[in-house]
């Protein structure tokens, strides 16, 4: 048995930098890994995914040129992306910079599946582990796949494969209208690919205002993209010609299918039964900080208030306070999230239909991006919209929508204005610089 002071199993985003914390402040800490040090965000998800958008974007905004100020030929080359994510953001799915980081800042690194055998023990790599403090969960999600008829034989692709590609498929189709999904429908969309998408909700981005559904449909589907809403896919075949996807009408054939149709937490094997932790739910829950029993924490993905990196590096940070003796103070529940589309997507707080669920007498306004001064002035890809949703009774903004051409860095002032619940006067009493995105705010009351 070693002695140590933390066990932290899982070193996405938020392990990694709780682990780097702890041992900064003088804590014994043992980091447990079974993939690659860093998690899912660096090698798979926000940061290749995102340069993928950022080349695409690139793509389109050249194509704005001959609109706005002159002439451009634009040949998009996907090999460029492929080779940047292998070069730069991923060395070729090498974690050994980012282990080195962890080991540099003097923690333990064991490679291997963590499980917890008993009250702040843990064992891992052949060795068991026991916490004076306790230990911390961050095990992540794998992509959840459906139970479609005839997809587990195939070789789909889920985000790990999108993003590392070596060339665009001539056609995709995409199950999930979500943000992933989305995403990446658009990215290899504006690199040649014919895309399909798929979704058997009522409509794409349904977790947010229906708004965003509606004006990222429209722009999609005007850049070539087909969007199939409330479909019902009934098997799943692969041949020689790609891919079969059979709906209740009709069929959906392409080269390569992707499947982004939610995460699935890794929770199930972790030993948590000797706790009282009911693993056949989706997510764990968990107090305000972070806490699942004595000596036990929980962040990230698994802990059901959001799969977002920045959701798990802030619900790091109260863990590292708890265990370090300082107050986290009260629990961030605005909750702000960005789809990386064009036009972006920002959102924080409550949706209109989560307000009026919850008893808010809520009142909302929407302004278009494209009338507002710098909306008119951007020109092509200026579609977008600001919506706010204010709580009539105290006068206070309880959730916001920003989307368009920066969408997520216009959230900032509607983020800060949920979180610290400002008065609607002060924000109307407010100078907005002229003429920027974020000003479109002021047209909104």
């Amino acid at each position: 048995m070693i002695s140590c002071d933390i066990v932290i199993i899982g070193t996405g985003p938020g392990g990694e930098s709780l682990a780097t914390r702890l041992a900064g402040e003088g804590l014994d800490v043992v980091a447990v890994e079974a993939e690659l040090v860093g998690g899912e965000c660096p090698y798979w998800g926000c940061i290749p995914s995102k340069m993928m958008i950022r080349a695409a974007d690139a793509v389109a905004e050249g194509q704005r040129v001959r609109r706005l100020g002159g002439s451009a030929e634009i040949h998009p080359d996907f090999s460029m992306v492929a080779e940047r994510i292998r070069r730069e953001a991923t060395s070729n799915w090498d974690d050994s910079a980012a282990a080195d980081r962890l080991t540099q800042a003097g923690v333990r690194l064991v490679r291997g599946r963590g499980v917890v055998v008993g009250e702040r023990t843990v064992e891992a790599g052949g060795e068991r582990f026991s916490a004076r403090r306790g230990v911390v969960l961050n095990t992540g999600t794998a992509p959840a796949v459906p139970p479609i008829d005839g997809l587990d034989s195939t070789p789909y692709w889920t985000n790990r494969e999108a993003v590392s590609a070596t060339q665009a498929p001539a056609s995709l189709v995409v199950i999930g209208g979500g943000a992933i999904g989305l995403e990446l429908a658009q990215a290899y969309a504006r690199f040649g690919t014919a895309v399909t998408i798929l979704e058997v909700a009522g409509r794409i981005l349904a977790v947010e205002e229906p708004e965003s559904s509606d004006a990222l449909r429209d722009v999609l589907q005007s850049e070539g993209i087909t969007v199939r809403e409330s479909v019902s896919i009934d098997r799943v075949d692969h041949g020689d010609d790609g891919f079969t996807v059979s709906l209740s009408n009709d069929e959906v054939r392409a080269e390569r299918l992707l499947v982004a149709t939610g995460r699935r937490a890794r929770i199930h094997d972790l030993g948590l039964e000797e706790f009282g932790v009911d693993t056949s739910a989706k997510t764990l829950t968990v107090d305000d900080d972070m806490s699942l029993a004595p000596g036990l924490w929980a962040i990230g993905d698994i802990a059901g208030r959001g799969q977002f990196t920045h959701v798990s590096m802030y619900q790091a940070g109260r863990v590292g306070d708890v265990l370090l003796g300082r107050d986290p103070g009260p629990y961030d529940t605005s909750f702000p999230r960005v789809t990386f589309t064009d036009p972006e997507i920002g959102a924080v707080g409550l949706t209109e239909s989560q307000a009026r669920e919850r008893g808010i007498d809520a009142r909302t306004s929407v302004t278009q991006i494209p009338a507002s001064s710098r909306g008119f002035i951007h020109g092509p890809g200026n579609d977008g919209f600001i919506k706010l949703v204010v709580d009539a009774e105290r006068d206070v903004i309880v959730g916001a929508t920003s989307a368009g051409p920066t969408g997520g860095e216009t959230l900032s002032l509607l983020a800060l204005a949920v979180r610290a619940e400002v008065p609607l006067g002060t924000l109307r009493n407010m100078i907005y610089p002229y003429p920027t995105f974020y000003r479109a705010i002021e047209s909104a009351w």
